[in-house]
C-alpha cells in the first residue's frame, strides 16, 4: 500500500470498481458548471478547462483515458470551459497529513498513525465550524493522504478571499486571543485575562487547540519560537493539562518562554490547514471517487465521522491483488 499505481491497474479501477454511484450528490448536482482538470502522467494537472455534460459523459472519459489523477473545480461558472462568469465556490480546508507540524509517528509521508490524527483534527474542525459558526452543508473527503472539508453554506461560497482568510484564522485557532478588558467604572481599569481562563468563544477554541498541540508533541520537533531547553520543559510540565492545570503548567514554564510558546502554537494552527486552498476562489481539488495514484488510494466521500477508517473504505480492489 501507499506505492504508485500502474496504468495496468488504473484501467483496472475505472473499468471494473469505478461508479457514477460513488460520485457525490453535491459533485453531481450543477455538473455543468463545474470545470475538470487530469493529470495522465503523473506530473501535475496540465489537461485544465475540461467540461461535462453528465455523469455519463464524465464515466466514458475516465474509462477509456485512465488518468493518473482527476480534479474538479471547487467554483462554479457559467462557462467553465474557459472558467469565465464565476458565481461562487466551495469554501475547503485541506489538511493533508505528511505537512501536519506536530505528527506522533513523524513518518517519512503517510501512515496509519498520522492519518488518524488528521481526522481528528478535521473532526474538531468540523465541530467548530458547526458549532461556532452555525455553518452546516459540510462534506467531508478523504483524499488519499489527508482530508478535505468541503462547505457549501451559501453565505461562505459568495464570499471572498478575505472573508475565508478570517474564518480560516478563527477556525484554525490561528491568531492569540485578545483577552484584554476595561472594567467601566471610572477608574477605567483593565484587566488581562490568560486564553485558557475563558471557558467559552474563540478563546476556549485556542485553548483546545494549544492542549492538542502540547500533548501530542514527541519533543524532537523543530517549531519557530520553540528552543530546545524549552521543548523539553513542556514535554516535562505538559502532564499538568491532563487535568486542564493551566496556571501550574504555566508557572512551570514561565511567563515569557510561555508567551512564546503561545505564539509558537498559533503558528503551528495555521500551518496545519494549507491556507492557500482556503483563500482560492479557483481552486480545483481531487475529484471524490477518483484514484490517487501515487498511493494507490481512493478518494472518497466520508459517510460517518467517528467510524471511518480509509484502510477499510478507501483501498481500491487491484492493491489486495498485488503480489508483493
Amino acid at each position: 500500500m501507499f506505492s504508485k499505481a500502474t496504468l495496468k491497474e488504473r484501467r483496472q479501477y475505472y473499468r471494473e470498481e469505478w461508479s457514477v454511484k460513488d460520485l457525490p450528490d453535491f459533485i453531481t448536482d450543477n455538473i455543468t458548471k463545474r470545470e475538470f482538470g487530469f493529470d495522465h502522467l503523473g506530473q501535475g494537472p496540465n489537461d485544465r478547462y475540461r467540461t461535462f455534460k453528465g455523469k455519463e459523459s464524465l464515466r466514458k472519459f475516465l474509462r477509456y483515458k485512465a488518468p493518473f489523477a482527476a480534479y474538479i473545480s471547487v467554483a462554479f461558472y457559467n462557462n467553465p470551459k474557459k472558467r469565465q462568469d464565476w458565481l461562487k465556490a466551495e469554501y475547503i480546508f485541506d489538511v493533508d497529513a505528511k505537512d501536519i507540524p506536530i505528527r506522533s509517528c513523524q513518518c517519512d509521508s503517510v501512515c496509519e498513525v498520522c492519518l488518524g490524527e488528521a481526522l481528528e483534527i478535521v473532526n474538531t474542525l468540523i465541530d467548530d465550524l458547526e458549532g461556532d459558526l452555525g455553518l452546516k452543508n459540510i462534506h467531508l473527503i478523504y483524499s488519499g493522504r489527508g482530508y478535505h472539508i468541503r462547505i457549501l453554506d451559501e453565505e461562505m461560497m459568495t464570499a471572498g478571499s478575505e472573508l475565508r482568510g478570517e474564518v480560516l484564522k478563527y477556525a484554525a485557532g490561528a491568531e492569540i486571543p485578545n483577552t484584554t478588558f476595561s472594567n467601566s467604572s471610572a477608574s477605567n481599569t483593565s484587566f488581562n485575562f490568560e486564553h485558557f481562563s475563558i471557558p467559552v468563544g474563540y478563546s476556549r477554541l485556542f485553548t483546545q487547540k494549544v492542549k492538542y498541540n502540547i500533548q501530542h508533541l514527541v519533543g524532537n520537533e523543530q517549531l519557530d519560537g520553540i528552543n530546545p531547553k524549552l521543548m523539553k520543559d513542556i514535554m516535562k510540565y505538559r502532564h499538568f493539562l491532563d487535568d486542564n492545570k493551566w496556571g501550574l503548567f504555566k508557572s512551570n514554564i514561565g511567563p515569557r518562554r510561555y508567551k512564546n510558546l503561545v505564539e509558537a502554537m498559533a503558528k503551528v494552527n495555521l500551518s496545519t490547514i494549507d491556507a492557500k486552498v482556503s483563500i482560492d476562489l479557483k481552486r480545483i481539488l481531487r475529484l471524490p471517487s477518483s484514484l490517487h495514484s501515487k498511493v494507490s488510494m481512493k478518494c472518497v466521500e466520508v459517510k460517518n465521522r467517528e467510524t471511518f477508517d480509509p484502510f477499510k473504505e478507501a483501498v481500491p480492489k487491484f492493491v489486495y491483488e498485488r503480489n508483493d
